[in-house]
This record gives C-alpha cells, sequence and structure tokens, in this order.
C-alpha cells in the first residue's frame, strides 16, 4: 500500500510546531484522522489495520502528536506544582491549568493536520488520550465530524475510579535517562504484559520488534509526561460531549486496567445516541486478532454518518 507522507506546522508560543503525518488510500474517498495516546507514535496505528481500514473504501490518515514521533517537540518546562493534589483536582473533573498546553491544542492540531491536506470533514477515531482530543475535536469543530470513534478512553468527568496503580506507574515510569536501548525494549515488554489484552497476547519477540521499531524512529520519553500534563491541563470533557452531534461509537475492552470501563460508559452516556461495545478480553492495545471486530464497529458507525447525510438530503429536498 503505497503511502503518503508530509508536514505541516502549526503556530507555538515558542515558534512554529511541525507535524508529521501519512496518508493511504483514494484521496477521493472519505477520509478518516486517526488520533494516539499518550507518549504514543503513529507506529501504534499499526499498517495491518490501517490496510483493512483502506480496503472498507476510506482514506487513513495518521499521524504523530506534539512531542512524539517524527513531530515537533514543545520542550517547555514540566509543572512544578505538586502531582498529588493536580491528580485530586482531576478526579474532581477540574482542569489544573499548570502545562504549557492541554488537549485543546491537541485538537487544533488535528485540524491543522485536515487543513493541510484540503479536508473540510472526516471520520474522527482516537484511541486512549487520542480519544480525549478525538472528544474535544468533535465538541469544538462539530461540523468537520463526520462520526466519532473513542477506544479505550474517557471523558474524566469527576469522580471516576482512577487507573490501577501498578498500570499507571507502568506508564509513566520508565527507565533511568540515559538507558541503553535493550533496557528500554526490555521495559517496553513489562510494560506490555501489564496493560496488554491478556486474551490477545502478542509474542514476546512481536512486543521487542515493535519496541525497536519506535526506539530506531523516535525514543523521546519527555513526551509522556507532556502529553500528562495536557490531560491534567484539560480536566473533565463532559461539556465537549453534551455538543457533539456526529454519530458516535465507544469501543472498550472489559479487561482494561489502565483506563477502567467505567471511562467508556461515562463518555457513552453522556454523548447523545452513542453507542457503546465492551470487549471481553480486550486490555488497552488494539491486538491483531480484534482488528476486523474494531473496524467492523467503525465502519458501522461510518455508514450511520451516511445514512444521516441522506436522510437530510431527503428532508432539505422534500
Amino acid at each position: 500500500m503505497q503511502i503518503r507522507t508530509g508536514s505541516t506546522t502549526v503556530g507555538h508560543p515558542d515558534g512554529e510546531l511541525e507535524l508529521y503525518y501519512e496518508d493511504m488510500g483514494n484521496v477521493d474517498d472519505p477520509a478518516v484522522l486517526l488520533i494516539m495516546g499518550l507518549g504514543a507514535q503513529l507506529l501504534q496505528w499499526r499498517p495491518g489495520f490501517c490496510e483493512k481500514l483502506v480496503a472498507r473504501g476510506l482514506r487513513v490518515i495518521r499521524y504523530d502528536n506534539r512531542d512524539v514521533g517524527l513531530s515537533g517537540k514543545t520542550e517547555p518546562p514540566r509543572s512544578t506544582q505538586p502531582l498529588v493534589p493536580r491528580l485530586v483536582r482531576f478526579w474532581l473533573g477540574l482542569a489544573s491549568p499548570a502545562a504549557t498546553y492541554g488537549l485543546e491544542d491537541m485538537a487544533d492540531d488535528a485540524a491543522a493536520v485536515l487543513d493541510h491536506l484540503g479536508i473540510d470533514s472526516a471520520h474522527i477515531v482516537g484511541a486512549s488520550m487520542g480519544g480525549m482530543i478525538a472528544q474535544v475535536f468533535a465538541g469544538r469543530f462539530t461540523e468537520r465530524t463526520m462520526s466519532l470513534g473513542i477506544i479505550f478512553s474517557s471523558n474524566n468527568q469527576r469522580f471516576l475510579p482512577p487507573p490501577a496503580p501498578r498500570a499507571l506507574r507502568a506508564i509513566l515510569t520508565g527507565p533511568p535517562p540515559g538507558s541503553q536501548r535493550d533496557v528500554i525494549i526490555d521495559n517496553a515488554v513489562r510494560v506490555s504484559a501489564i496493560i496488554g489484552s491478556p486474551r490477545y497476547r502478542s509474542t514476546e519477540e512481536q512486543v521487542r520488534a515493535d519496541a525497536a521499531e519506535g526506539f530506531d524512529r523516535s525514543y523521546y520519553p519527555s513526551g509522556v509526561a507532556r502529553h500528562f500534563d495536557a490531560i491534567l491541563n484539560s480536566g473533565s470533557l463532559v461539556h465537549y460531549n453534551r455538543r457533539t452531534v456526529a454519530p458516535t461509537v465507544v469501543i472498550h475492552g472489559r479487561a482494561d486496567k489502565l483506563m477502567r470501563p467505567f471511562g467508556a460508559r461515562a463518555v457513552a452516556r453522556t454523548i447523545d445516541g452513542a453507542r457503546l461495545v465492551l470487549i471481553d478480553g480486550m486490555a488497552h492495545d488494539l491486538p491483531p486478532q480484534l482488528w476486523d471486530r474494531v473496524i467492523g464497529v467503525l465502519a458501522s458507525n461510518v455508514a450511520e454518518s451516511g445514512r444521516r447525510v441522506e436522510q437530510a438530503m431527503r428532508e432539505t429536498w422534500a
């Protein structure tokens, strides 16, 4: 499958910031924008997953968020405010505006990628923190959101049960600065064992190969901390959910201990008409064994968007 690559720039207090993207499929097909999560490169939208979406008649765009992969690095100082009070505020659904940017800025990044490609509207799909960015996008850019797919994410409303401590530590606590490549890859294997889908385990060989690919492409652990700050900076996303009008599907694994299913239920309850799909044995990853099921659900949501457009046209001409 041919992949078109490129970059665009967005404004930033310190100047311009580059966003790297990859574009697949027929440019005349409806576009789907894939947004990945905290500290994760676009590589986590595996080529096979993207190919299956292209085979469904979609133009697929994946990109690196700021502070990760081949996109620009903001290099702001981390918040000096104590973490525990900020986490308490977050649990109460309150923003903790101590970071240089928030999820709103990252949603603007997504819009900038579409602008650069000349795409007026797209199907928006986000995973984990990417699902949060997608929610902000759908609430702020309603006319540009054809459909919304949210995978193992949350709207961060108040009083949601927090992640399992072991899972959260695995994500936020990496090897010491200056660690060797092998140490970092070993850590990726450890993290996968903690947050990965228990019913659909990847082989250690595959996890190592994926981790090596990510390391060799771009290893930038500071992006994890900055993305986490961005989440705390934005707080509850309920007000964006209430503005969302696009057909929405919320997909979540019942075995996810990092982003518990309570978050998915909260999103589905808040967005009018949203469909909730819970998958047994799935946790905080997208194992190949589940690609067909997940893509089938997303494709159904895309089709619902098409039906709504047709209905609106019939009503207009009636």
